[in-house]
C-alpha cells in the first residue's frame, strides 16, 4: 500500500474536497511547532460513522480547551463528515477529523492571530492489534506516566498528549508487544497508548477511574453496555500488583474496538467467555 501522502482519493478541508495528494500545509504552521492540534478518530460501519455527533461534539470541546475558535459547528462538522466518506466511496472505513493552528502572523508560543483550520480524511483501516482479537494482545508497561490534570488539559483529545504514547509504542514494539499500559502519576494503573483498558475478577468488571485521562467513547459504550447486562462495573483507581488476581482483560478504543489482551507486562489473562460476548456484542452494535 502507498504511503498516507501519496494516494488517490480526496480529503476535506476548510470547506472543501481537495485533492489526497494536494492536501498539504506550510512547514510554519503553528501546530507543527507547538502541537496546537486537536482531532477524532472515528469508524464508519456499513456506511454510517459510529456515534458520530458524540466524536464531533468532542471535538469541539477539546479545541475549546486548547483556546482555538472552532470554525465550525458540530452541525456542519456531521455534513462534512458525511460528505467526506461519501466521496470516499467506502463504506468500512476510518475517519480522522483534525483542527490546527494554521500559519499566519504568529511563530512564537502565542498564536491568536493565525487561522484555526480543519481537515477530515477517510481511509480503510482494519484491526488495530492484527490477530490480537482471537489470541489476546501482548502489552508493555510503559515507562512514562500520564500526568497530573494539573498539567494538562487531559480530557481534551489533544495531539501533544500522544507524544508518550509514541515513544511507548515504539519501546513496546521493539519487545514484540501491541502496545504499552501506563500508569498515572500516582502509579494507578491509567490506560494504553490509544485504548482504555478493562479486566475482570469473579464475573465483575474492574476499570481505572478516567480522571486524568481521556475517558473514551467506546469506553462509555461498553461501560453501558455491561450495565445493561446486569454485570457490576467498579470504576476506580487500580494499583498495578492488582492485575495479579484478574482473569481477563481487554482494550476499547475507537481503532481498538474490543481487544482481548492475553499478558500485560509479568501479568497473564485468558480471553475469557466475557471478554468474547463483550467484542461480539460491540461488533453486532456498530453494525446494527
Amino acid at each position: 500500500m502507498a504511503g498516507y501522502d501519496d494516494r488517490d482519493g480526496v480529503i476535506w478541508m476548510d470547506g472543501e474536497l481537495v485533492d489526497w495528494r494536494d492536501a498539504k500545509v506550510h512547514i510554519l504552521t503553528h501546530a507543527m511547532h507547538y502541537a496546537s492540534s486537536v482531532f477524532e478518530g472515528e469508524r464508519a460501519y456499513n456506511g454510517k460513522i459510529f456515534k458520530s455527533r458524540e466524536h464531533s461534539e468532542r471535538l469541539v470541546a477539546s479545541a475549546q480547551a486548547l483556546d482555538m475558535p472552532m470554525p465550525y459547528s458540530v452541525d456542519q462538522i456531521e455534513a462534512a463528515k458525511e460528505e467526506t466518506l461519501k466521496a470516499s466511496g467506502l463504506t468500512d472505513a476510518y475517519v480522522r477529523a483534525l483542527v490546527w493552528r494554521g500559519s499566519g502572523e504568529d511563530m512564537g508560543v502565542a498564536s491568536a492571530r493565525n487561522p484555526v483550520r480543519m481537515a477530515i480524511a477517510v481511509w480503510p483501516w482494519g484491526a488495530y492489534y492484527g490477530d490480537a482479537k482471537m489470541q489476546g494482545a501482548k502489552l508493555d508497561i510503559a515507562e512514562w506516566k500520564r500526568p497530573s490534570p494539573e498539567t494538562i488539559p487531559v480530557h481534551a483529545k489533544a495531539a501533544g498528549l500522544y507524544m508518550i504514547c509514541t515513544i511507548s509504542k515504539h519501546k513496546a514494539e521493539a519487545k514484540g508487544c501491541s502496545d504499552a499500559l501506563f500508569m498515572d502519576w500516582r502509579g494507578y494503573v491509567a490506560e494504553a497508548t490509544g485504548a482504555n483498558v478493562f479486566f475482570v475478577k469473579d464475573g465483575e468488571v474492574h476499570t481505572p477511574l478516567a480522571d486524568c485521562f481521556l475517558n473514551g467513547i467506546t469506553r462509555q459504550t461498553v461501560i453501558g453496555m455491561l450495565k445493561d447486562k446486569g454485570i457490576t462495573v467498579h470504576e476506580r483507581r487500580i494499583k498495578p500488583e492488582e492485575m495479579e488476581g484478574f482473569e481477563q482483560c481487554w482494550l476499547t478504543g475507537t481503532a481498538a474496538e474490543v481487544t482481548p489482551v492475553g499478558q500485560i507486562g509479568p501479568y497473564t489473562f485468558e480471553v475469557g467467555q466475557m471478554t468474547r460476548d463483550i467484542a461480539a456484542e460491540y461488533e453486532a452494535l456498530v453494525r446494527a
